[in-house]
């Protein structure tokens, strides 16, 4: 089977801190993700693109995740890490997973750092990737306004208003607004948040620049609305031999927005050659939803055609309002995909609930898994699971694999066991789960 379980995570001892760390992959070349303000390695892998970005890196590599002291599922303490602290916490990593050397991919305030280790341990670091990339913090806002826009995050820390800056592009997106409030509550509490903040106004490496041996890449969007492009410049230029590139967007996140192009100067930087991308991402994780209405070809008869139809194309734009993907309608239901269990979830219930407004029963089954893209269809066990799942359903039912319970944890939705299950064709049994809002 190829389902798709997170990572799990695992602790680091770092002098007196336990530091969470996660791996993915067991390719023999190893990447080390440093965090930027905040991180929670394991709600990340809900957040739309994340996962992905991971696995593409994990074809070819051994990627590591972690929290920095103080956030996250590592331990909390008082005051704020100093870069010191951090690079031990990197070297605790990698002495945990047994990794002599590796690549270091440092992303937004997680750059300094990655430069302070590379220059300090250049026999630990075969590459070094800058991704929204600064030198010295104080470079980004005059002091007056960064007192105040330090005040404003703090304010309004847990209410997603961070999305302004990291992902403009779903500014206006209630879902992922409400999606990063929970990122940043359990990331940091607003207190240790501005302690951290005032630590990282003092951060200035721009005399280590100059000093790197490690092969070096810049990568930068040029409307990034968090760290201004002109300082990603200045970091290529100041680094002897480093290679800059730039991309179009506003958006400061790595895995929101075009990641394609990004991840291909990566890997090709890292490896000497271009994994060959989109012929690669025929094979993606998903959540895969099939719905049936029950007894359709005698409700289609009760109701007449042409209201038969309207049913049928509001059944299918639901799917869109949930940010899901309709491959294909069944005749009297729908096959889609969704890059976020939890969407699929909901919209799996709110089907239901539309269908009994009108006395309509419709069953759905949901599965997480890789799939196979072929053209404009789908195929793969994911979708033969799921399918699978939903024929175990009663009338007006959502069910879900194991998997789905488990990726969605934490996110307000309810499940009851329906117990254990063998399904034709799959090996092994199943435990399903009904789910309800």
């Amino acid at each position: 089977m190829t389902d798709f379980r997170p990572p799990e995570t695992h602790y680091a001892q770092s002098a007196d801190a336990s530091i969470a760390y996660q791996v993915m992959g067991d390719g023999p070349v190893d990447i080390i993700l440093v965090p930027g303000l905040f991180s929670h390695i394991e709600f990340m892998h809900e957040m739309p693109g994340y996962t992905a970005v991971l696995r593409r890196l994990s074809r070819f590599a051994r990627v590591v995740t972690f929290d920095k002291r103080g956030q996250g599922l590592s331990d909390r303490m008082t005051g704020a890490p100093s870069l010191e602290q951090r690079m031990d916490d990197v070297r605790a990593i990698m002495d945990a997973i047994g990794s002599a050397k590796a690549v270091l991919f440092g992303f937004s305030e997680g750059c300094p750092m990655s430069v302070l280790f590379a220059a300090t341990y250049p026999d630990r670091v075969s590459h070094l990737v800058l991704l929204g990339s600064f030198a010295r913090s104080k470079d980004r806002l005059p002091d007056d306004v960064w007192q105040l826009r330090c005040d404003e995050i703090v304010q309004s820390w847990g209410s997603g208003d961070t999305v302004k800056t990291v992902a403009p592009s779903q500014a206006t997106n209630a879902e992922v607004i409400a999606q990063i409030a929970k990122f940043e509550r359990l990331s940091s509490s607003p207190g240790a948040l501005r302690t951290l903040l005032v630590l990282n106004r003092a951060i200035d490496v721009t005399a280590i620049l100059p000093m790197l041996q490690t092969p070096t890449l810049v990568l930068h969007r040029t409307g990034d609305a968090r760290v201004p492009v002109a300082l990603g410049r200045a970091v290529a230029r100041s680094i002897p031999g480093a290679k800059y590139v730039e991309y179009p967007g506003g958006d400061h996140y790595y895995w929101v927005g075009e990641t394609d192009a990004m991840l291909g100067d990566i890997v090709e930087f890292v490896t000497g050659h271009r994994d060959g991308g989109d012929a690669e991402l025929d094979r993606v994780l998903a959540t895969v939803l099939f719905t049936d209405i029950v007894d359709s070809t005698r409700s289609a008869a009760a109701m007449g055609d042409h209201r038969w139809r309207r049913l049928l194309d509001d059944h299918d734009q639901l799917v869109g309002r949930h940010r899901g993907h309709l491959v294909k309608s069944t005749g009297d239901g729908i096959l889609a995909t969704f890059d976020g269990p939890g969407r699929a979830v909901r919209c799996a219930l709110a089907f239901g609930s539309a269908a009994r407004q009108i006395g309509l029963p419709v069953r759905a089954g949901l599965h997480t898994g890789e799939i196979e893209v072929r053209g404009a269809d789908i195929g793969g066990i994911t979708v033969h699971a799921a399918a699978r799942v939903m024929s175990q359903c009663g009338s007006n039912e959502v069910l879900v694999s194991r998997v789905v319970t488990d990726l969605v944890a934490g996110a307000g939705l309810k499940f009851a066991e329906r117990g254990a299950f063998e399904l034709k064709g799959l090996p092994g049994t199943w435990e399903l789960f009904a789910a309800s809002g």
